[in-house]
């Protein structure tokens, strides 16, 4: 009866929104009629540092919401299909597009990657391509000749009309559209490396900012954003004391791990007490992280087509649907 009072209070709590809310268990409910083609193996390959998803979280919350993106999918297909009809044309059906939006440490890249897995597995859609926002960041010479370096994330520090121009590309149908390539360890773009996206069925973009519109439109752009070509939009959220105490464990479990590597960027750090560590990161979240999230990232949640609220244990306790 308990659990009834919660979920009337939660259906209660929609009203008056443009949202329908699901517990943890109501939403694990609608797993029984879709199957789960991957493993404790495949998943350990996408987990994030730091995100102790498992088999039962992919079962219970990942799995329903493939299918429930494989119908979305579907019924984009057969809309197209419908319009092709009226027009009199023959046009081809172009990508399927996703947003993940989230804050840093929330775990929206192990949504993706885990979406992305899933997704493939679908008989509907065999080739889903996951790209990151990160490879569109400014290279470490232009932010330091701005004065952005200690911004990397927010939304100046990204070459958003490449970004735009990308997702236009792969929206517009072109064969082959590239993407630059970031990483993380040497904390840069990575110079003639990118990714190549080939006509796939479903592409997942995944980032901070994707969901964001107006805050920082450069003179003279379009008034389009990278979110006007998503046909489904996800956002990964949770409280900030959580997500930020996920950061600092994050950050102290890298010092053994990328941070240690002769490459990294973030050498220096690989040899900080628990102590000093803890304090390092707590400033940098404090300091860059959270003014982002504030400013730029959670205002854009609620634009987003799905909404996934984690709890302390970093698992998924309801999940919001923006109603039809």
């Amino acid at each position: 009866m308990r659990h009834n009072g919660r979920v009337n209070e939660a259906r209660r709590s929609d009203e008056g929104t443009p949202y329908v809310t699901l517990t943890r268990d109501e939403w694990a409910a609608l797993a029984d009629a879709t199957p789960l083609p991957l493993t404790e193996e495949d998943i350990a390959k996408v987990r994030g540092l730091g995100d102790p998803v498992d088999l039962a979280e992919v079962d219970r919350i990942y799995r329903p919401l493939s299918r429930l993106l494989d119908l979305y999918s579907g019924a984009t297909g057969q809309l197209h299909r419908a319009t092709s009809e009226f027009l009199g044309e023959r046009a081809s059906r172009t990508p399927f597009i996703i947003g993940v939006a989230g804050s840093v440490a929330v775990g929206k890249s192990t949504t993706a990657r885990l979406l992305r897995e899933l997704m493939a597995r679908w008989p509907s859609s065999p080739h889903v391509e996951l790209v990151t926002t990160d490879g569109f960041l400014h290279p470490n010479a232009v932010l330091e000749e701005r004065g952005l370096m200690a911004r990397k994330g927010f939304p100046e520090s990204y070459d958003r009309r490449a970004l735009r121009e990308f997702v236009l590309q792969v929206k517009s149908g072109a064969e082959e559209v590239r993407a630059p390539v970031y990483s993380h360890q040497v904390y840069d773009i990575v110079p003639d490396e990118q990714v190549v996206v080939r006509q796939p069925d479903i592409l997942i973009v995944e980032g901070l900012n994707v969901l964001q519109t107006t805050a920082g439109r450069e003179p003279g752009s379009q008034q389009l954003h990278i979110s006007d070509f998503f046909d489904v939009s996800i956002y990964v959220d949770a409280r900030q004391a959580d997500i930020r105490r996920w950061y600092i464990d994050r950050f102290l479990a890298l010092r053994s791990t990328a941070f240690a590597r002769d490459d990294s960027y973030f050498r220096s750090y690989s040899t900080l007490t628990d102590d000093q560590a803890t304090a390092v990161a707590a400033q940098i979240w404090d300091a860059v992280n959270a003014p982002n999230l504030a400013t730029n990232i959670a205002p854009t949640r609620g634009r987003a087509t799905i909404i996934l609220t984690k709890g302390a244990r970093h698992t998924i306790e309801s999940v919001r649907l923006r109603k039809l």
